[in-house]
């Protein structure tokens, strides 16, 4: 009988950021920023969104995005800056597939998933956007997603910061605002868990570390990862659930617990009607979370 390979990482937990407030997040090269929504300034005549490829929102995304990693993607859309009479990509919007259809069946009970709903898992937008330019990038895709045939999408707000492991800080938590200033439904919080946090600040997904248990299609982006962070080359023929173990030790990766990102559910339609027609899984949630979490304790 084999057992089961003992997690050895240590665990903390992280003080989480306000759910809503003014500002809004902007990026540039992974490093985040803030604009006030007083600043206004925000001119629609400037801009044009449209369609994105595979490789630019991707590219975009891993330059810009806190995460540096890029998902399963159905829809990519672009925030173009046309002011200067060439078009110029200022944000990304990526529509895709969660890592578990439950993430939109439980929120959209009557809606295909991967069709008819899709997870928003990127939305960057560069340090130079000025305050609104989200809600108006936003509203557009979603009207482009009604287009073809998309009834609902699921969006989620992480209010837990990333840092490194020398303390420095990576994504302060994202305030979702935009998703509350754009009357989504609040459908609370998704599921509480914990997650593997590197020494650079990202994280590595419990998906990521099964395609190197069992040396699944992927294993080898997984294990790169690691290694360069100074993880050993696993040798031929060691079992790689024990590697992994010891890999995410030697780099000295930690165990974080999270409460659960909150739950932002669009139904789209091109009337009020059309939208409360669409079954919601969970119920509507008020008022929209307004408070941190109270002060966490390091375990």
């Amino acid at each position: 009988m084999r057992l089961p390979v003992q997690e050895m990482l240590p665990f903390e937990t992280l003080e989480e950021m306000p759910t809503a407030s003014p500002w809004c997040q902007r990026w540039q090269a992974r490093k985040h920023s803030w604009r006030h929504v007083s600043e206004g300034g925000f001119d629609a005549r400037r801009y044009e969104v449209d369609r994105l490829s595979e490789p630019d929102a991707e590219a975009f995304v891993l330059e810009h995005h806190y995460s540096a990693s890029y998902p399963a993607a159905v829809r990519r859309f672009g925030l173009y800056d046309v002011s200067t009479g060439e078009r110029r990509l200022c944000g990304v919007a990526v529509f895709g597939i969660p890592v578990s259809k439950a993430v939109l069946t439980k929120p959209l009970p009557e809606l295909t998933p991967y069709t008819e709903s899709l997870v928003c898992s990127r939305f960057v937008l560069l340090q130079e956007c000025p305050a609104n330019s989200e809600s108006w990038f936003l509203a557009r895709c979603h009207a482009d997603l009604l287009s073809t045939g998309v009834r609902g999408v699921v969006s989620f707000a992480d209010p837990v910061p990333r840092r490194t492991a020398s303390g420095a800080l990576v994504m302060p938590g994202h305030c979702g605002w935009i998703y509350q200033a754009t009357n989504s439904v609040y459908a609370g919080r998704a599921t509480a868990r914990t997650i593997k946090l590197l020494p650079d600040g990202t994280v590595f997904h419990d998906r990521t570390a099964q395609k190197a248990r069992r040396q699944e299609q992927g294993h080898e982006y997984a294990e790169a990862q690691l290694i360069a962070l100074g993880a050993p080359v696993p040798r031929a023929g060691c079992d790689r659930a024990v590697w992994l173990r010891e890999a995410l030790v030697a780099v000295g990766a930690r165990n974080v617990r999270h409460r659960g990102a909150h739950r932002y559910v669009f139904r789209l339609g091109r009337t009020r009607r059309e939208r409360e027609e669409i079954k919601l899984g969970l119920p509507a949630r008020r008022p929209y979370p307004k408070s941190p979490d109270p002060e966490p304790t390091v375990i």
